[in-house]
C-alpha cells in the first residue's frame, strides 16, 4: 500500500502514514475543510524507491498543477515532540519530475543533523522512525497563519492566539515577517491588522471545535484563499503546554500551588509515590491550620489554596505561611492575586468544633513547651529518630501477605508528635524574626544568624560523608579513575576496601535525590551518586575550604551577629530587645530541626519501598513485570489486581513512557490557575541590564567564579570553588555544596533545604532565578551576590528580562 488518499486514512494508521497525514485525516473525519491530497506511505519509504506510477496517478487525479509536498514522519506531531520545521516541506511544486524529486528530498530530510539532534533530545530512537510524505493542492492564500487553541505563553485554555500575515503561511511559521498577533479571550475583537473581526471569530470557533474534537489544545495552520474560504492545512497538539488542573466541583477560578520546587524536587512523582505524598502534605499543612486539596497535575503535587484565599480570617496569614511552605515565587503570586477581584474574600459562617479547639490547644502547648525547654525538645526529636532507626522490621514471604501491610500504610506517619512541634516551632521562630527586627536588622543580617546552624541532620550527613572522604584518601586514585557506576557495583559486591562507606550508608542510605517519592531508588540500593560526591571531595585540596572549617566559620559569624542584633534591639526598646534576643537564640537552637521531620518520615518510606520491591520481585518471577521496580508505575488498586493474577505490563509501559516524557520537561509552573494559566505570567516583569539575573538572596556573601550547570546530582562533578547552578536542590543535592563556592537555583525558599545548607556552609546563594540553567553556561564566569539576590554574567546580552518576586 504505497499511496493513500487522505480521505481514506483511518484512525490507527499512524505507523503507515506518519504524523502529519494522520492529523490531516483526523481533521477530515471531523468534517473540517482540508485541501485534497494523498499520502506516500512508510511502506514505500521502507523499500527505498519512490513509487513513480502510483504517485503520478494520484497527482493527476488531483488535477496536476501546483502542490505542497510535506514530510510526515512517524515521529512527528507527537503530544510531546512536534518536530516543527525540522523536516522538509516544498511548496508550489509543479510537474511530474518535480513532485518525485520533492518526495525523495522529504525522505532524505529524516536523517539531517538537526533532526537527529531533535530526536535525541526527545528520547526517540533513530531506528524506530520512518517517513511518509503528504502531497496536497496548494491554497492560493490571501492571508494565512497559525492558530493556537490555548495561549502557548501563559498556558491559558480560556484564550486562543492567532498570528497572521498576508500571503502563504510559511512566512509566519518560519518567522520571516512581523505577524499580526491576536489574543482571543471571548471579548469582541478589535478592527486591526490583516484579519477582520468576523474572521477572528471564525478562527476562534474553529479552534474550539478542534480542541473539543481532538481532545487536546491544538496548534493549527490555516489559510484564507482569494474567495475568502478558510482551509485547515495542519493541526497537532501544542507540545509546550503544562497539563491543566483537573476539573473541580468547586466554583472557579481556582489557584493551585506546586510543592516540589520548595522541597527541591521538580521531577515527576511516580504513580505509587503519589498517594503517599498526598497524605503527607495534607498532614503537614494541617499542622499550620490549612485544609488544602492536593491534586496531581503533570505528575507533580499541587495544593488548591483558593478556599484559604477567599477566607476573610485566613487570607492575610496565608502570605506569611507561603514563605515557609511554598517559597518566594509562589508567595509573590499569592500577594498579587489577593488583590484580584476573582479571589475576593467571601463572608461565610465558620464552625469551630471541639476537635478544632483541641487541636489548637495542642499546637499552642507544643510550641510553648518547645520554646521553654529547647534542649529537652531536641533530645526527644533525636531519640525518636534513633528509635525509628533501630526498630526491627520483619517482612512476610509472599506478595499476598506483603500487600496488606503496604495498603495499611498508604499514608505513612512522618514520625511521632514529639518531632512535629519542635520542627514547627523552629520554622515559626525563624519566620517571626524579619517583622520583629524590622528597622533594626536587614534580611541579610538575619540570614547570617541562621548560618552555621547546629542540630541539622542533613548537615550532619554531609559532614559525615566528608569524613568518609578523608578516610578514603589512600584510595584516591581508584575512586577518581573508576566511574561512579563501576564503584557502586563493586561496593554492593563487597569488592572495595572498607573506608567507612558501609557505616555511612547504614545511617543515611535511606536518602537520595527526590527522596520523598517512594518510587525512587535509595542510596543503599544504588550508591553511585555517593561515589560521585566522594570524587568531588577528593579533588578538594585546600584545607582552609574544607567543609567542617567553613561550617565553623559560619557558626562564628552567626553568634557574633546574634549578639550584635540583640544589642541593637535593646537600644531601641528594652522589652523588644529582650524578646528579640530570646527568639534569636531560640532560632539557632531550633531552626536546624527543620530537616528532622522529613528525615524521620524516610524510615516509613524505606520500609514501604522495600516491601513494594519484594512484591515486584515475585511479580517479575511470575512473568507479570519485566523488572521488580516496575511496581512504581502502578497504583495500589492496580498492584492488588496484579497480585491476584492480572497482567499490568501494558499499564506499566504507558506510565513509564509518560514518566520519561515528564522527566524531560524543562520547566514546571510554581502556580497555576484552573484554566491552565501559569500564574507567574500575571506578575509585572522586572527588567535587568542585560547581564543581571534577578532572584532572591538566600545566603549572604558575594563570590565570582566559574559556573557548573548541573541537572542531575547523581553523576555531577563540581570542582572546588565552582558555582553550582541547578534547577533545584533537596538533601540529595546538598553534599555537592561542600566543594561549591556558591549556589544558584531556579526554585526554592529561604527556609528550604538548599539555602539552609548553603548558609550553614557560609557560601553565597541566590534562589528563584528563573531560567538560570538555560541562561548560564558551564565554565562561564559569574558573580553571585546573596545580599542583593542577583547573579551577574560576564558577557553582555546573555541575560534578559526575568520575572521575579
Amino acid at each position: 500500500m504505497d499511496v493513500l488518499k487522505l480521505s481514506t486514512i483511518n484512525s490507527g494508521q499512524r505507523e503507515l502514514v506518519g504524523g502529519k497525514a494522520d492529523g490531516l485525516a483526523a481533521l477530515i473525519r471531523l468534517g473540517e475543510r482540508v485541501p485534497d491530497g494523498f499520502c506516500v506511505t512508510t511502506e514505500a519509504y521502507g523499500r527505498g524507491e519512490v513509487p513513480r506510477a502510483a504517485v503520478l496517478s494520484a497527482y493527476r487525479r488531483l488535477g496536476g498543477g501546483r502542490v505542497a509536498v510535506r514530510s510526515s514522519a512517524t515521529a512527528e506531531d507527537l503530544p510531546d515532540a512536534s518536530f516543527a520545521g525540522q523536516q522538509d516541506t516544498f511548496l508550489a511544486v509543479e510537474g511530474d519530475d518535480e513532485v518525485l524529486t520533492a518526495i525523495r528530498a522529504c525522505w532524505d530530510s529524516l536523517h539531517t543533523g538537526r533532526v537527529s539532534a531533535y530526536r535525541e533530545a526527545a528520547g526517540i530512537a533513530h531506528d524506530t522512525v520512518r517517513m511518509a510524505v503528504v502531497v496536497q493542492r496548494m491554497v492560493d492564500a490571501e492571508v494565512a497563519g497559525v492558530l493556537f487553541t490555548a495561549d502557548p505563553l501563559t498556558g491559558s485554555r480560556s484564550a486562543s492566539v492567532v498570528d497572521a500575515a498576508p500571503g502563504p503561511g510559511t512566512a509566519v511559521v518560519d518567522g520571516e515577517v512581523e505577524a499580526d498577533h491576536y489574543v482571543l479571550d471571548g471579548t469582541a475583537p478589535e478592527e486591526r491588522g490583516c484579519l477582520a473581526p468576523n474572521r477572528l471569530k471564525e478562527l476562534r470557533a474553529v479552534g474550539e471545535r478542534l480542541q473539543r474534537g481532538l481532545c487536546a489544545p491544538q496548534d493549527a495552520e490555516w489559510a484564507y484563499d482569494r474567495e475568502g474560504t478558510l482551509w485547515l492545512l495542519q493541526s497537532r497538539p501544542i507540545t509546550t503546554l503544562f497539563p491543566a488542573p483537573p476539573a473541580s466541583r468547586k466554583p472557579g477560578p481556582r489557584l493551585y500551588v506546586e510543592f516540589g520546587h520548595v522541597q527541591g524536587m521538580l521531577q515527576p512523582v511516580t504513580p505509587m509515590g503519589m498517594s503517599t505524598l498526598k497524605g503527607l502534605l495534607a498532614d503537614m499543612l494541617a499542622s499550620f491550620g490549612m485544609s488544602v486539596d492536593i491534586v496531581d497535575i503533570g505528575g507533580r503535587l499541587y495544593g488548591d489554596l483558593t478556599d484559604t484565599m477567599r477566607d476573610p480570617s485566613r487570607r492575610q496569614r496565608l502570605v506569611t505561611l507561603m514563605a515557609v511552605d511554598f517559597g518566594p515565587r509562589a508567595q509573590a503570586v499569592v500577594e498579587h492575586l489577593l488583590d484580584d477581584p476573582r479571589f475576593a474574600p467571601e463572608q461565610r459562617a465558620r464552625r469551630r468544633g471541639t476537635a478544632t479547639s483541641a487541636a489548637g490547644l495542642k499546637a499552642v502547648a507544643g510550641v510553648l513547651g518547645t520554646l521553654a525547654r529547647p534542649a529537652a525538645a531536641r533530645t526527644r526529636v533525636f531519640g525518636a529518630i534513633e528509635h525509628l532507626r533501630r526498630q526491627p522490621v520483619t517482612d512476610p514471604s509472599t506478595a499476598a501477605e506483603l500487600l496488606p501491610l503496604v495498603e495499611a500504610a498508604e499514608q505513612p506517619d512522618t514520625g511521632p508528635r514529639t518531632i512535629t512541634w519542635p520542627v514547627v516551632t523552629g520554622l515559626l521562630v525563624a519566620a517571626t524574626l524579619p517583622p520583629l527586627l524590622q528597622g533594626i536588622a536587614s534580611d541579610d543580617e538575619i540570614r547570617t544568624v541562621l548560618g552555621g546552624m547546629p542540630h541539622n541532620v542533613t548537615i550532619e550527613m554531609d559532614l559525615a560523608l566528608w569524613q568518609v572522604a578523608r578516610r578514603a584518601a589512600p584510595h584516591r586514585e581508584l575512586l577518581l579513575r573508576a566511574s561512579p557506576d563501576e564503584l557502586a557495583t563493586a561496593h554492593l559486591a563487597g569488592g572495595l576496601p572498607d573506608f567507612g562507606l558501609a557505616a555511612f550508608l547504614d545511617t543515611y542510605g535511606l536518602r537520595c535525590a527526590a527522596e520523598i517519592d517512594v518510587g525512587v531508588p535509595r542510596w543503599s540500593e544504588n550508591p553511585a551518586p555517593v561515589f560521585a560526591i566522594l570524587a568531588n571531595y577528593l579533588r578538594s585540596t585546600d584545607p582552609h575550604q574544607s567543609p567542617d572549617r567553613r561550617f565553623e566559620r559560619a557558626a562564628v559569624r552567626a553568634e557574633a551577629m546574634l549578639a550584635e542584633l540583640t544589642r541593637r534591639a535593646r537600644r531601641t526598646r528594652r522589652v523588644r530587645g529582650r524578646l528579640a534576643g530570646f527568639l534569636l537564640r531560640r532560632a539557632r537552637e531550633l531552626s536546624g530541626l527543620r530537616e528532622a521531620g522529613k528525615f524521620a518520615g524516610l524510615y516509613a518510606l524505606r520500609d514501604r519501598r522495600r516491601r513494594l520491591l519484594l512484591i515486584g520481585a515475585e511479580l517479575q518471577a511470575r512473568g507479570l513485570l519485566d523488572d521488580a521496580d516496575d511496581v512504581r508505575f502502578l497504583t495500589l488498586p492496580e498492584l492488588r489486581t496484579a497480585v491476584d493474577g492480572g497482567d499490568p505490563r501494558e499499564t506499566v509501559a504507558v506510565r513509564r513512557s509518560a514518566y520519561l516524557r515528564e522527566l524531560r520537561r524543562p520547566t514546571v509552573p510554581v502556580a497555576l490557575l484552573s484554566d491552565g494559566t501559569d500564574a507567574e505570567t500575571l506578575l509585572t516583569a522586572r527588567t535587568s541590564d542585560g547581564r543581571t539575573l534577578i532572584g532572591v538572596g538566600a545566603s549572604t556573601g558575594r563570590i565570582s567564579g566559574r559556573a557548573r550547570v548541573v541537572h542531575d546530582p547523581a553523576h555531577a562533578r563540581v570542582e572546588p570553588g565552582e558555582i553550582l547552578v541547578a534547577p533545584t536542590s533537596d538533601p540529595g543535592w546538598t553534599p555537592l555544596f561542600l566543594t561549591a563556592g556558591g549556589l544558584v537555583t531556579e526554585t526554592g525558599a529561604v527556609t528550604a533545604h538548599g539555602p539552609t545548607v548553603a548558609r550553614e556552609y557560609g557560601i553565597p546563594a541566590v534562589i528563584c532565578v528563573r531560567g538560570a540553567t538555560e541562561r548560564i553556561r558551564t565554565g562561564q564566569m559569574i558573580t553571585v551576590d546573596g545580599t542583593t539576590g542577583t547573579v551577574t554574567l560576564d558577557e553582555p546580552g546573555a541575560a534578559d528580562t526575568t520575572r521575579a518576586p
